[in-house]
């Protein structure tokens, strides 16, 4: 009995050793465990931020980049305009001018003069004339407001220019307002029998 006694204390113990060690396993496993969520809650605490922090950035640039566009907008044709002053000084020296007398040959030549600053500002921001007085007919950039008959110019072709047209760069801004040649109308005309009568007397 003692034997069997000292056996199964033996055993007990040994479990118990057992025991403890698998404890001791668990509790380390357990700590080790506790480490890990605590790197990864702190993680996801910096990637939390840091996510916060872009989104405000986002929005900052969001509300920057829509005050530089109205501002852009409101004030796009700044250039244009300082540009366009010196042509408007110009003309209201050539007004003081007039005002002074004179035979009016220096206010014409003046007028000329900013017509010319006028038509080269222009000319630098992309704006062209188009060219219509003699050229052919083109719906695309010419528009007919009447016709004429003439012997001197071909039908089709633009003999009167009552406003320039403008290009911006390959853009049509409006197009030139023209009178164009038609043929002369024959002299003959035609009977209600449909026999030609010839105008004037006959041999």
């Amino acid at each position: 009995m003692d034997e069997n006694s000292k056996k199964s204390d033996q055993e007990n113990a040994e479990d118990s050793c057992e025991q403890g060690a698998e404890e001791k396993g668990l509790a380390s496993e357990l700590a080790e465990l506790r480490q890990q969520l605590e790197k990864r809650e702190l993680e996801a605490r910096e990637n939390y931020d840091r996510f916060l922090r872009q989104v405000a950035e986002l929005e900052n640039f969001k509300k920057r980049a829509s005050r530089e566009k109205d501002e852009a907008i409101r004030y796009a044709n700044e250039n244009l305009i300082k540009d366009l002053l010196p042509i408007l000084d110009n003309l209201e020296r050539a007004v003081d001018h007039a005002k002074g007398g004179g035979n009016g040959k220096p206010l014409v030549e003046g007028v000329e003069m900013v017509l010319k600053g006028f038509l080269d500002v222009l000319n630098k921001y992309g704006v062209t004339q188009i060219s219509a007085k003699g050229q052919s007919f083109d719906p695309e950039k010419h528009e007919a407001i009447a016709q004429v008959e003439s012997q001197e110019c071909e039908p089709n072709i633009v003999v009167e220019e009552h406003h320039k047209g403008y290009y911006l760069l390959d853009r049509l801004l409006r197009p030139a307002l023209v009178t164009v040649a038609k043929a002369p109308d024959t002299k003959e005309k035609k009977r209600s029998d449909g026999e030609v009568e010839k105008r004037g007397g006959d041999d």
